[in-house]
């Protein structure tokens, strides 16, 4: 199994909301989520769960794609725009710093039209346990 379907699969609450892994390379990768009813709030505009949610995938993607099980520890979400019903939202995360325990990555949120709706930062810690796929893709 890829990592790419690992994750798809395995992530449970990210598949439940939509959420899926189009695209992993080593220290990239790309997610997307098309915002549907389900997705908003009560201002009528994604809620912010949904676009972190989505971040917080690709992040794994790229956490993860050296073979080392790689988990979250901190992250900073700033929203810029909202999404809203109907929009095709990309997150697309990079791999700023490569540390053997603490990887950092940069994560952009944007939607159809290329207007930028968040911004993430987030940091990993990479345990002592592999984490076994066959392929990134």
């Amino acid at each position: 199994m890829t990592l790419l379907e690992k994750l798809n699969q395995d992530d449970r609450f990210a598949n439940g909301i939509g959420a899926r892994i189009t695209e992993i390379s080593e220290g990239y990768a790309r997610t997307e989520l098309t915002v549907e009813e389900r997705h908003l709030n009560g201002g009528g505009v994604c809620q912010g769960g949904a676009i972190y949610t989505l971040a917080d995938l690709a992040f794994a993607g790229v956490a993860n794609c050296h073979g080392t099980l790689t988990l979250g520890i901190s992250n900073t979400i700033t929203f810029l725009h909202s999404a809203q019903l109907g929009d095709h939202l990309t997150a697309e995360c990079t791999e700023t710093f490569d540390h053997h325990k603490l990887p950092y990555c940069d994560i952009k949120v944007t939607n159809q039209k290329g207007e930028l709706i968040a911004v993430v930062t987030g940091l990993a810690y990479r345990l002592k346990k592999e984490f076994e796929f066959d392929a990134l893709m």
